[in-house]
């Protein structure tokens, strides 16, 4: 009786840290769905023009980027449980203060706050659901993570534009503040806590500094390029600075005993192949949300018309994901993520062949394509991800792979950009179907690379286990 009590509390356990989880990972989603839809409406209300208010998304997306390699080697150290629960009743404190802001430089440092908050929660999560499940059910668990991700996506843009109508911007922020103490609760109740046993190694703070200001600093040259001027002297400096204090931050971390990020994390083939695609699966994912609706809105639509075609994608994402997650815990991962970056670029090359007059049905189809490969591509990879990191280093494997998420969402914006703002510069300004196509091939392209290189990728012995880290041996 009581070894059958056990069991069934761990079976109970882990659905109880599932949606504990699931409420932080919904509650981001739709706060960044939120508010990126009804930028102008804040705008309006503070009186800002569009280069001041972009900052209210802009700061957050640098200062989550920055810090979350940071935030889930702390996770390591401290306790993930820890490091998550602050995260969730920052982010409620934080929304509230949003709330009250009276000014566009008071939201954005209080959307700063948020992102701290927000970081806390995305480093975390995954290494949170690893623990919490076995590796048999990996992939089911973070394929039910990525459910609610695309739900708080998809619920956003109704819902801020409810509440922005009928309560004002205000209520926006605030109704993060019942389900950010909602997740409070569900997380004390239900996440174990893991603080390691003994005194945990010094913090690497110059390696965090270092990463920061570097990260920061590139995020921000490949942000503002088209606003700045590629060639500008601020974008320049930008990238210089990065270059360098990046490069003096890999050095830093192969000299130490106790580094932020282990580098020997990347010798694992699988590891660094399911970082590589991850981001490479983002550069498109988010180059199709820029530039789409260019297209729906030099055919006319307007915004009502364009998220219900725009919608098919993370309609068709809700429902794959979590069969796909499943589905790897039986026939293994790598299918699955080869399978899914296969559709996500033949989607990619079907939109890449929009015209003026085609069929918004057609349209919808394509979106619709993308999403079932991106669906069945990412639970599996995040689960070969995690797997491929020893129990001690999934924290910061968290944080890489939060990071790699990130980082590929500027460069999608970036190159995509980059590509149809060329292609309208030569061709004029009513080419924006051409745009839209050009950039949408070299996407399809660079998910096609990541297709083929997780398919020829070396594959561990059968049976074998992650190592755990190597020693090192600190020079004098």
């Amino acid at each position: 009786m009581g070894a059958s009590s056990t069991v069934e509390s761990a079976a109970t356990r882990k659905w109880a840290v599932l949606a504990a989880v699931g409420v932080g990972t919904f509650m981001s989603a739709l706060d960044g769905s939120i508010v990126n839809t009804l930028l102008p409406t804040l705008g309006a209300a503070l009186s800002a023009d569009v280069d001041e208010i972009q900052w209210v998304v802009t700061v957050y997306l640098l200062v989550v980027s920055g810090l979350l390699l940071i935030v889930g080697r702390l996770g390591d150290l401290r306790g993930h449980k820890d490091v998550y629960l602050a995260g969730f009743a920052g982010f409620a404190a934080s929304s509230a203060l949003c709330g009250l802001a009276s000014t566009v430089p008071a939201l954005v440092a209080f959307r700063a706050f948020q992102a701290l908050s927000a970081a806390m929660l995305f480093a975390n999560a995954p290494a949170i659901l690893t623990a919490a499940f076995p590796p048999e059910e990996r992939g089911r668990a973070l394929g039910l993570q990525a459910v609610m991700t695309y739900l708080g996506l998809s619920v956003g843009p109704p819902l801020g534009g409810l509440l922005a109508t009928h309560l004002g911007w205000r209520s926006i922020f605030f109704v993060n503040v019942p389900v950010g103490l909602l997740g409070v609760w569900l997380t004390q109740r239900s996440i174990a806590r893991d603080k390691p046993a003994g005194t945990p190694p010094r913090f690497d703070v110059a390696g965090a500094a270092l990463f920061f200001v570097g990260l920061l600093s590139l995020l921000l040259a490949l942000n503002q390029g088209h606003a700045w001027g590629w060639g500008s002297p601020a974008v320049l400096g930008l990238l210089a600075a990065a270059a360098a204090l990046l490069t003096a931050f890999l050095r830093l971390e192969r000299r130490l005993a106790h580094p932020m990020l282990d580098l020997a994390l990347f010798r694992s083939p699988v590891f660094s192949g399911a970082v590589f695609s991850a981001s490479l699966s983002y550069v498109a994912q988010f180059a199709v949300l820029f530039l789409l609706p260019f297209y729906l809105r030099s055919r006319g639509l307007g915004p009502a018309q364009a998220g219900l075609v725009l919608t098919a994608q993370p309609l068709v994402m809700m429902l794959t994901a979590p069969l796909a997650g499943a589905l790897s815990d039986r026939v293994g991962t790598r299918p699955l993520v080869v399978a899914g970056l296969a559709v996500l670029a033949a989607g990619l090359l079907g939109l890449s062949f929009l015209g003026p007059e085609t069929p918004l049905a057609a349209v919808a189809g394509g979106m619709a394509v993308c999403g079932l490969g991106f669906g069945a591509f990412v639970a599996p990879n995040n689960s070969r991800l995690l797997g491929a990191a020893p129990p001690q280093r999934r924290g910061i494997a968290s944080g890489v792979l939060a990071a790699a998420r990130n980082v590929g969402m500027v460069l999608g914006v970036g190159l995509a950009g980059a590509v149809f703002t060329t292609v309208l510069a030569r061709r004029g300004a009513g080419a924006v179907a051409e745009g839209v196509s050009a950039a949408l091939r070299v996407v399809a392209g660079t998910t096609l690379l990541a297709a083929v290189t997780t398919l020829l990728e070396r594959q561990p012995p059968v049976g074998a286990v992650s190592p755990p880290p190597p020693s090192r041996i600190v020079p004098p």
